[in-house]
Parts: structure tokens; C-alpha cells; sequence
């Protein structure tokens, strides 16, 4: 009488794995969707806290006017966290950035009257947004979630 030997052959584990693989497969790309739609989120509640804090600069700048920071500039939120009353009590940063201290990016009107704060966007672009005396946006917008006294 022969013993059967207990355990897997060389087939049955290939087959686990196989199907392993594809759970992980379908797995992965969901999560990173998921993990987008969680940054997508923050980073539009995160602009309208912005854009609560650059209008309640502007009620408490005389004569009123925007915060004035070249684009790109990182500084713009420094203004805000140290301004007298404080409006925000700590720089928010991009979800979206190429690194975990990427701001969110800014632009002001050469006459101050209008502006525009943005992320980066699900593609991470780096392209800027400009915002003309009119209240014109321009630049690339892509992927980019913007708030804005335009809209």
C-alpha cells in the first residue's frame, strides 16, 4: 500500500500564486484611484480654507488689496499665518506635490483686486496659473483644482 504524501505539488502553488498575482493586479490600481480621489478631496477643502483666509486678508488690509507675492512664490502663506489678527495658524500643503512641503501655489493681479490659489492637480503639473487685471485666468489649467475671486 502506497502512502500519499501530504502537501502541494510544484502545480497547485503556481496556480495560488497565479491567482495571487492577479488579485493584487486589479488591487493596486483601485487603491491608487482611491488614494487620488482622498487627495482630490483635500486638496478642494484645503482651497476654500485658503480662499477664507485671502478674503478675510483682504477685510483686514488697508487700503484693501490681496496678498502681493510673485507666482510661485511660497511666502504667500507666511502672510497669512503671521498676519495680525492670524487667519491661518499653519501653511497648508499640496497633496498633490512633488514632495511632502510642496505649497499650494498663488497668483495675484498686478492691481491687486484679484487671485488665484491652486494644487498642482492629479497629473502634478507644474505649469503656473496667472491671473490678469481683469480677472483673467491663464495658463494651463489641466488637472489643476483652483479657487479664485473670479469664479
Amino acid at each position: 500500500m502506497l502512502k500519499r504524501q501530504r502537501g502541494f505539488t510544484l502545480i497547485e502553488l503556481l496556480i495560488v500564486m497565479a491567482v495571487i498575482a492577479i488579485l493584487i493586479g486589479i488591487a493596486l490600481p483601485r487603491f491608487r484611484g482611491m488614494q487620488d480621489e482622498s487627495n482630490l478631496a483635500r486638496a478642494r477643502s484645503e482651497l476654500r480654507t485658503l480662499q477664507t483666509a485671502i478674503e478675510s486678508f483682504y477685510i483686514n488690509s488697508d487700503p484693501k488689496a490681496y496678498p502681493d507675492f510673485d507666482s510661485g512664490n511660497t511666502a504667500w502663506q507666511g502672510a497669512l499665518t503671521g498676519a495680525s489678527p492670524q487667519i491661518i495658524s499653519s501653511v497648508l500643503y499640496d497633496p498633490f506635490g512633488l514632495t511632502t512641503t510642496t505649497q499650494y501655489r498663488y497668483d495675484a493681479s498686478a492691481n491687486l483686486q484679484y487671485y488665484i490659489a491652486w494644487s498642482r492637480g492629479v497629473n502634478r503639473e507644474n505649469h503656473v496659473l496667472y491671473i490678469g487685471n481683469t480677472g483673467t485666468i491663464s495658463g494651463t489649467q489641466g488637472t489643476k483644482i483652483f479657487v479664485s475671486n473670479t469664479l
